[in-house]
């Protein structure tokens, strides 16, 4: 059997879980998270205690996914994750969607979520300044990478953009945003690059 392995990859706070559950759910896939993932298989190398997050070990994380992937009955596998691109080997991988989203509303969602201090300057400088999407673009190519804008869409409108995809062969595109200069348009770009 032929799987298709869809990675959802993007900056906190820009809809990773909610729309891989729901791509999940529409397509009868297999889920996985990967700090789920890494907190239950003791993949874990490290903390880092200034930014508040745990370090995977990368190595590890590559040589499980890629076994969960092999040994799964499912036709999809959606794995939700910002650093996807970088532990599911580049052979298994069908597609890579990244989720972006407006800098404003983003550092909003973030500071509900108790970001602060240079965890919260250094997501929104990351979605800023396109991390997500150039890691994508390295890793896979952008035959498989498509960019999509949440800003402001329901889970739902975001899952039928994906299947446009999936189902209907529309061609992905990358190159859908400009952060910085609608921030410099708008005379916010000093404000949220502070790193």
């Amino acid at each position: 059997m032929h799987k298709r392995v869809i990675l959802v990859t993007g900056t906190p706070c820009v809809g990773k879980t909610s729309v891989s559950q729901a791509l999940s759910a529409k397509l009868d896939a297999l889920y996985v998270n990967l700090t789920d993932l890494a907190n239950r298989r003791n993949l874990i190398m490290d903390e880092d205690k200034t930014r508040k997050t745990l370090i995977v070990d990368e190595n590890r994380m590559k040589r499980e996914i890629a076994k969960i992937i092999k040994e799964s009955d499912n036709k999809d596998v959606v794995v939700d994750g910002h650093y996807a691109v970088n532990v599911v080997p580049r052979n298994l991988v069908s597609y890579v969607f990244v989720l972006r989203r407006d800098p404003v509303e983003l550092r909003k969602l973030m500071e509900n979520r108790s970001f602060s201090g240079a965890k919260l300057w250094e997501n929104l400088a990351s979605e800023i300044l396109d991390v997500c999407l150039v890691d994508a673009l390295n890793a896979q190519g952008s035959g498989k990478v498509c960019e999509l804008n949440t800003s402001g869409k329901p889970v739902e409108e975001i899952v039928a953009e994906i299947s446009t995809v999936l189902e209907d062969g529309k061609e992905c595109r990358v190159g859908v945003v400009d952060w910085i200069g609608k921030l410099e348009n708008e005379g916010l770009l000093d404000e949220f690059l502070r790193i």
